[in-house]
C-alpha cells in the first residue's frame, strides 16, 4: 500500500463551511454522479437523516450527497441546504417529473463547545456546497471538525480539541480513503501512544477513569460521536459496501479508546465511485488502515480552540 492524496481517488468533491466563533460547521461531498454507498452504525446515540436508504433491503441504487455536521439533532436541518442547492443544479433522482436529491447525514454533538445556541443550518450548508472543489480538503478547526472534542469522560472541560481529517491509499489500481470528523468520549491514539484525551490530574486513561471507579459527572449519551466516509474506487454493491463500511470501524477502535460505548453515535458511511474490480476484503483492510491514519490526522492538524487544548498550534 502507498499514501496518496484523497483527491485522487476522483469521483467527488469536499466542501467546508463554519460558524468559527460558535464552534460548530459542516462537511460536504458532493458525489458526481448518483454514487452507490452503504453504512455501519456501531455507537449508541446516532444522529442522522435518510441513512436507511443505505440499507441493502431498500431499492436506492445511489445517493448525490454526504453531509457530516455539527450541531447534534439540530443540526440535521442542513441537509435542507444541500438539498435545494442540488435541486437548483438539476441533480437527483427524477420522481413523478420532480428532481428529488438524495442527501444522507449525520451529525456530532458539539452543543457543549462555543455556543451551542447556534447551529449548522441550510445557509451554512449551501455555502459549503459553494465551496466544494476537487483539492485537497484542509483538516483540523473546519467544517464538521470546528467543533469536536476528544476524551470527555471528565466532561467537556477535561477534554481535548479534535477536528476533521482525511488519509487515502493505493494498491495498484485500487483506492480507498477516509475523511472524519473525530468528536469521542474517549482518548486518541497513534500506534501505543496516547496523543490526545481526558487531562486526568492523576493521569489515567478515558479506558482507566471508565474501568476503575469513575465517579465524575458522567457525560450525557450521545454527547460525542464520530462520524466518518470511506470512498474507495473499487465496483462494490451496496450489501459490499455497508460490509466496508463494518470493517473500517477496526480503524475507530485502533484510533480511539474506548469506542463504540452508549456514549457515542459512531458511524461511517462508504461510497463506491469507481468500476474498479476488487477483492472485498482488500478494500475493507485498505479502509480500516485509512480511517485510523485520518482520525490522527485529524486530531494533530486540530489547534486550540473554544477553550481547549490542541496539538496543532504553531504547526
Amino acid at each position: 500500500m502507498r499514501e496518496i492524496s484523497i483527491t485522487d481517488i476522483g469521483g467527488f468533491r469536499v466542501g467546508h463551511a463554519e460558524y468559527s466563533e460558535a464552534g460548530t460547521g459542516c462537511t460536504v461531498v458532493l458525489f458526481d454522479r448518483l454514487t452507490t454507498t452503504g453504512i455501519s452504525v456501531r455507537g449508541g446515540g446516532p444522529a442522522s437523516r435518510d441513512t436507511r436508504l443505505l440499507d441493502p433491503l431498500m431499492s436506492n441504487e445511489g445517493i448525490n450527497a454526504v453531509l457530516l455536521s455539527g450541531g447534534s439533532a439540530f443540526g440535521l436541518d442542513a441537509a435542507g441546504g444541500v438539498m435545494r442547492w442540488l435541486e437548483e443544479r438539476g441533480e437527483g433522482v427524477n420522481v413523478a417529473g420532480i428532481t428529488v436529491p438524495l442527501v444522507c447525514q449525520s451529525c456530532v454533538f458539539d452543543l457543549n463547545v462555543g455556543r451551542g445556541d447556534i447551529r449548522p443550518d441550510a445557509e451554512l450548508a449551501k455555502l459549503a456546497c459553494d465551496r466544494a472543489s476537487y483539492a485537497a480538503p484542509e483538516m483540523g478547526n473546519v467544517g464538521a471538525g470546528a467543533g469536536c472534542s476528544v476524551g470527555k469522560v471528565l466532561g467537556i472541560e477535561k477534554s481535548m480539541k479534535s477536528g476533521f481529517g482525511t488519509f487515502a491509499l493505493e494498491s495498484g489500481e485500487l483506492k480507498v480513503g477516509a475523511l472524519v470528523a473525530v468528536n469521542a468520549v474517549g482518548d486518541v491514539y497513534d500506534g501505543h501512544e496516547r496523543i490526545a484525551g481526558v487531562r486526568d490530574e492523576r493521569g489515567r486513561s478515558a479506558e482507566e477513569i471508565i474501568a476503575e471507579d469513575f465517579t465524575g459527572p458522567e457525560p450525557a449519551p450521545g454527547a460525542n460521536t464520530t462520524i466518518g466516509l470511506i470512498v474507495t474506487n473499487a465496483r462494490l454493491s451496496k450489501a459490499q459496501l455497508c460490509k466496508a463500511a463494518d470493517m473500517s470501524h477496526d480503524g475507530y477502535a485502533r484510533a480511539i479508546r474506548p469506542v463504540h460505548t452508549l456514549l457515542d453515535g459512531d458511524s461511517i458511511y462508504a461510497a463506491s465511485v469507481g468500476d474498479v474490480p476488487a477483492n472485498l476484503d482488500a478494500v475493507g483492510v485498505m479502509a480500516s488502515v485509512a480511517m485510523e491514519r485520518a482520525i490522527v490526522r485529524a486530531v494533530r492538524a486540530s489547534a486550540s480552540a473554544c477553550g481547549l487544548p490542541g496539538l496543532g498550534d504553531g504547526e
